[in-house]
Parts: structure tokens; C-alpha cells; sequence
């Protein structure tokens, strides 16, 4: 599928959807609670729809309407599944429930996932889950999916490098439900905020887990039990920093409609990125208004946001000076190699980048139409969806359909904004 993007100027309002991340936490410690739980404004996408799937294959009851999705739960008691786990593009899906299945009293579990999932490792929650008495083996033998999953989590102690944040997340929540207490080393931790927004959940369930500021190590008691809960999912900062960075382009005002500053997600730090490249942002209860007259570059580290690198990368485009995006390895083993993607793709759009081991250094261009290609990743379609409004000329990008991942009201709302977009086969 293309998308077809001309230039445009963008006003108005724009309603965020339900945070992903949130989301498929919910999922997934409601489907191992005792009981009931409603899950109100969630995301359905791609991602998240892989994680009920996920979940009904451990053994949970999920209805999902469109407003409510309504769990119950296994109370721990993973079942065996009966068929091969399949979670799609979601690299949080695969992770927090090969921890999960490692809570299986019997049988074995395969998860695999689509090409993407397939490249991207998960070695070391794997050697992790093992040290910890499961059975974890990448049946390619190359840290990648597709894994074959034993239980069971007994406890004891594991040092984990967590180069992204979903291998800690995927111990914290299973672990506490395993026979014995769980001592977890973290010597490397990358994207800390997703961690505090699982330790945010996790507190909700009053489970007994002791660690410090540094969250560099933890210790969780075994043999706890989750229950069921009602909750509402906030808004999703990572779909919103492409909102965020279309107001900072000259000539737009966007307000962002459904956002909390308060919330644990760490996208919500691209408001103050925007704000150092010098946008005006106006942050009200409810709702952030964006608009820019002149962007400059400057450096910034996104370790703690590696999603927002397809954004920030455009907008070092149209910033005056260079762009040092720094500090965020982890960036090139998402969906793509994004470091790589972006450089590449918006060079096809005149963009004179160049890429660092762990980022990407842009400088002020001028940006064309081409055709270009987001690789199968939502974040880059929807990136390069954004750069396109702003260049000269007709841009065509290929395989937009990866927006369904995450957005999949995406087109509808830049349509809303103005945005000469639209979708054809």
C-alpha cells in the first residue's frame, strides 16, 4: 500500500489514541490475574490485538468491544498452547510473554513473530529466563524467534543487559509470579521510563518488588498473585510526537487532544525537545498546542526515547545548524534499523545526514517529493508522512500499510489537519 503526501500546512485538533505500551500491559497482567479486569479506551491496533492473542493462548478469556475489553484472567496458571504464539510486529508482545509462558507447569510453547521479529534479538531475556529456571532456546540458535518456551520460573539470580527496556519489563512482571524469589542485575539499562511505567503497574498491584533510584537492581519476591482491576489507558505520547513535531514545521499550530504530563511515558520528553529547537508549547489540562517559527538544531540524547528518532530526524531538517541525535543505540534494533532508515530515506528527500554508532547527525535541507519506502516500520511511514507535508513537491511512500501497528486512524487524522493525504493499493 502507498501513501500519497503533497504539500500541505496543518492546523486544528487532533485526538491521540490509547498508548500501545499501556496497553499491552494491561493485557498482559490481566490475562495472569485472578478474575476480572476492564480495560477501558484501549489501543486496538496490530500490536496490540498480537498480545490478546498472546494471552488467550495462556489460557485468558478476552472479549474485546470497541470502548472495553473485558479479561479474565488465569490467576498465574498459564496453559500450554495449543498452537505456535505468533506475535506479529511486536517486539513488547513476544518479550513479555515468552516470560510468561515461562510460568507453564508443563509442555512447551514456540513464539515466533513476522521477519522483523525474527531479526531482532532477545538473547538476553532468554539467558535470563533460563538462569532463573525456565527453559528459553532460539531455535535458530541465533537469540532471535522463533524460541521454544519451558517453564518454570523458580527464582534465584540473573544479571540482565537490558538493551531494550521490554527484557527488564518481561522479568518484573513474571517474575513475581514464579515459585521463588528473584534477584535481577541490571549493569545496562536503556529506555528507563518504559521500566518506571512498568514498576507504575506493578505498584497498582501492590506487588512486592524492592529497588533503588539507579534501577539497577531488584529484588521480587516469588509466589504473588495479580487480581483483576479496572483501568483507563492514557493517550499515546510515541503516537503523538509526530503530531508534536508537524506543529513545530513553520507555518502550523497543532493542539494535541488527550494527553497527560503526569502519565510514566517517556515520549512525553519530545515536548521539551520541540522546545529546545526553539517551538512555542503550550501545555493545558487535556490538551498540548505546538506551533514553530523557527527551528534550531542542537543535540539531544534519546536513550530514553528511541521512538521519537524518526520525528527528531525530521525535524532536523528544517532546523537551522545541524541536529546531533545521540546516545540511542537501541534505535537500530526496532522494527528497522532506524538510524540507518532515516538517513537513508530522507536523503532520497534531499535530507544531508550522516549516522553516528549510536544516532544520527541532520543538517538543515531542502526536502523534495520522492518516492521512498518505510521499510515495514510504522514509525518511519508515519515520520516520513510528516517530512513529506513540509517538502517541495509530490512524495509517495511505500509500504504504508505498517501504520496499522500502532495508528491505524493515522491518515484520517492528518486529513484532519489539512494534510493532502491519502491512502491507494
Amino acid at each position: 500500500m502507498k501513501l500519497r503526501v503533497r504539500p500541505s500546512k496543518l492546523s486544528g485538533r487532533v485526538t491521540i489514541p490509547g498508548s500501545k505500551s499501556h496497553t499491552i500491559r494491561a493485557v498482559a497482567i490481566a490475562g495472569l490475574a485472578r478474575g476480572t479486569s476492564r480495560i477501558l479506551a484501549p489501543l486496538s491496533s496490530e500490536d496490540t490485538l498480537a498480545a490478546v492473542d498472546a494471552y488467550r493462548a495462556a489460557g485468558a478469556t478476552i472479549d474485546v468491544a470497541d470502548d472495553v475489553w473485558t479479561v479474565e484472567g488465569t490467576d498465574g496458571n498459564v496453559e500450554t498452547p495449543s498452537g505456535i504464539v505468533d506475535a506479529r510486529n511486536s517486539g513488547t508482545t513476544l518479550n513479555v510473554s515468552m516470560g510468561s509462558f515461562s510460568l507453564m507447569r508443563e509442555g512447551k510453547a514456540t513464539l515466533t513473530g513476522d521477519e522483523q521479529i525474527q531479526r531482532r534479538p532477545s538473547r538476553a531475556l532468554a539467558a535470563s529466563l533460563c538462569d532463573l529456571g525456565a527453559s528459553v532456546v532460539s531455535l535458530r540458535n541465533n537469540g532471535c524467534a522463533p524460541f521454544e518456551v519451558k517453564g518454570r520460573i523458580a527464582g534465584g539470580e540473573t544479571s540482565l543487559e537490558a538493551v531494550s527496556s521490554q527484557y527488564l519489563t518481561s522479568l518484573l512482571i513474571n517474575t513475581a509470579l514464579g515459585d521463588g524469589d528473584s534477584h535481577i542485575l541490571v549493569p545496562l539499562l536503556n529506555e528507563a521510563p518504559y521500566v518506571r511505567m512498568t514498576l507504575a503497574w506493578l505498584a497498582e498491584q501492590k506487588a512486592k518488588i524492592e529497588f533503588g533510584d539507579d534501577l539497577a537492581e531488584f529484588r521480587v519476591r516469588g509466589g504473588q498473585r495479580y487480581r483483576g482491576f479496572e483501568k483507563r489507558i492514557p493517550a499515546d505520547f510515541s503516537s503523538a510526537t509526530f503530531f508534536v513535531g508537524a506543529g513545530a514545521l513553520s507555518g502550523n499550530a497543532v493542539t494535541l487532544v488527550g494527553l497527560d504530563m503526569n502519565d510514566t511515558q517517556g515520549d512525553k520528553a519530545v515536548v521539551d525537545y520541540v522546545r529546545q529547537m526553539g517551538a512555542r508549547v503550550t501545555v493545558g489540562k487535556g490538551e498540548i498546542a505546538v506551533r514553530a517559527d523557527r527551528l534550531w538544531g542542537c543535540e539531544i540524547d534519546l536513550n530514553a526515547t528511541p521512538d521519537a528518532l524518526p520525528t527528531m530526524a525530521v525535524l532536523g531538517c528544517f532546523a537551522k545548524g545541524e541536529t546531533r541525535l545521540a546516545n540511542v543505540p537501541q534505535a537500530r534494533i526496532k522494527e528497522t534499523d532506524r538510524i540507518a532508515v532515516m538517513r537513508e530515506e530522507l536523503g532520497r528527500m534531499g535530507a544531508r545526514a550522516r549516522e553516528l554508532a549510536d544516532g544520527l547527525v541532520v543538517e538543515e535541507s531542502a526536502l523534495h517529493g520522492a518516492e521512498v519506502n518505510g521499510r515495514g516500520d510504522h514509525r518511519v511511514v508515519m515520520a516520513l508522512a510528516v517530512a513529506a507535508t513540509a517538502a517541495e513537491g509530490e512524495t509517495v511512500i511505500e509500504g504504508a500499510e505498517a501504520m496499522s501497528v500502532t495508528f491505524p486512524g493515522f491518515v484520517d487524522a492528518m486529513a484532519g489537519l489539512g494534510a493532502r493525504i491519502g491512502l491507494e493499493d
